[in-house]
């Protein structure tokens, strides 16, 4: 079960963040950046869309849950679009679509919860209605594939990744009959076949740039060694600047042995989970954001939406990142500690709104929404047809 907590000495995040982030210039939502409209709403977007979202946590989720803030991206950007949207996740959600809840709250929020019971009841509850829809969007993981060979409706499954190979064979099983979605190029499976790549999208309105950053470093993400925080830890000492670290403890002991020691609420402050209330200044505030992971992985919020602040992003060059970060223009990709820590130095001179100039357009949520918009009408067209489905549809 997914932990956060604050670390010794570090009081509540928002504390932290008033000393952390000083009042700055900085520039107002919405000033100075093109205005990206919605597509007007017409005719041709009214499909009946069940979405399917996860229910580890909330939708949209309060701090932690990627997926679900995947879904309410997805969700209100097509309800903005006049699409009939009829979301399935926890009763809590909080959202503009027609809300269908079984499970009361996030399993990851309250531990009184069985995960497969209520998984078993949430995922049967859009498929004992897929009659109702003109589609079904999965972004739960493979499970729901097994329900899709008993309807009709077509069922588009976002893949946010793989947690280990094991489960592909349940992709493959429903490649045939299904419809699926990369988050990234570098996350495709050899095995599958894809209707399209889509990168998400970020609400760029909720981030402004920070043109005069903190004197921090920043890690933002779950406490694991995928994640890196100990390198990032290693990374910010050697440069002489103090850390902040951000986000859900997901190993403990990961946790307990490479991180906590090094906690000393000074050079290196743990400030637990952050929610949309202040993650905007906490990622713009900062020097750069170090995101020296040690798996592929799939997409990265945290580095677009620090990106979007105008703040430049460290990686290692696994999966997505070369996707999502230009050299010099917004970031760098290094090798080893001792590059990241050049990295560090370089960060210094790069031009923050050149930073968010490069992602504003190409991951916002607008253009996202559009491009699963475009692939719901082709899936369904190709469902009612029953013609052969081409690759890349969209």
């Amino acid at each position: 079960m997914f932990t956060g907590r604050f670390g010794p000495g570090s009081g509540s995040a928002e504390m932290n963040l008033r000393s952390l982030c000083p009042a700055r210039k900085c520039k107002p939502a919405g000033a100075g950046y093109p205005q990206r409209q919605m597509s007007p709403t017409s005719a041709t977007n009214q499909l009946k869309v069940a979405m399917l979202a996860p229910i580890s946590w909330r939708v949209p989720p309060r701090h932690y849950g990627p997926w679900e803030q995947f879904v309410s991206l997805l969700t209100e950007g097509l309800v903005a679009r006049g699409v009939d949207v009829t979301l399935f996740a926890t009763a809590d959600s909080v959202t503009r679509a027609r809300l269908v809840g079984t499970a009361p709250t996030g399993y990851s929020e309250d531990a009184g919860l069985d995960p497969k019971v209520w998984e078993g009841l949430h995922i049967a509850a859009v498929f004992e209605r897929a009659g109702e829809f003109d589609l079904i969007h999965n972004s739960f993981d493979f499970l729901p594939l097994t329900y899709s060979g008993l309807v009709d409706t077509p069922v588009v499954t976002t893949i946010h990744g793989f947690s280990s190979e094991a489960i592909v064979p349940v992709y493959e099983k429903y490649n045939d009959r299904g419809y699926y979605v990369a988050i990234s190029d570098s996350d495709r499976h050899d095995n599958l076949d894809y209707v399209a790549t889509i990168h998400h999208g970020i609400d760029m309105q909720a981030f402004v740039v920070y043109p005069d950053p903190g004197d921090y470093l920043l890690f933002f993400g779950r406490i694991h060694p995928d994640k890196g925080t100990a390198e990032a830890i290693d990374v910010a000492a050697r440069a002489n600047l103090p850390l902040t670290i951000a986000g859900i403890i997901q190993d403990e002991d990961y946790y307990e042995r490479l991180v906590k020691p090094r906690v000393d609420g000074d050079q290196v402050r743990y400030i637990g989970p952050v929610g949309p209330d202040i993650r905007g200044d906490l990622l713009g505030g900062a020097r750069a954001l170090l995101h020296l992971i040690d798996f592929d992985e799939p997409f990265g919020f945290s580095v677009v939406e620090a990106m979007a602040c105008g703040t430049p992003v460290i990686a290692y060059p696994r999966g997505s990142m070369p996707e999502l970060i230009r050299e010099g223009e917004n970031g760098f990709l290094t090798g080893s500690v001792d590059e990241a820590v050049a990295a560090v130095h370089a960060a210094e001179s790069v031009d923050r709104v050149a930073v968010r100039t490069s992602v504003e357009h190409r991951f916002d949520v607008s253009r996202m929404a559009d491009e699963y918009l475009a692939v719901y009408h082709r899936v369904v067209e190709l469902h009612r047809t029953g013609r052969a489905r081409p690759d890349d549809v969209s």
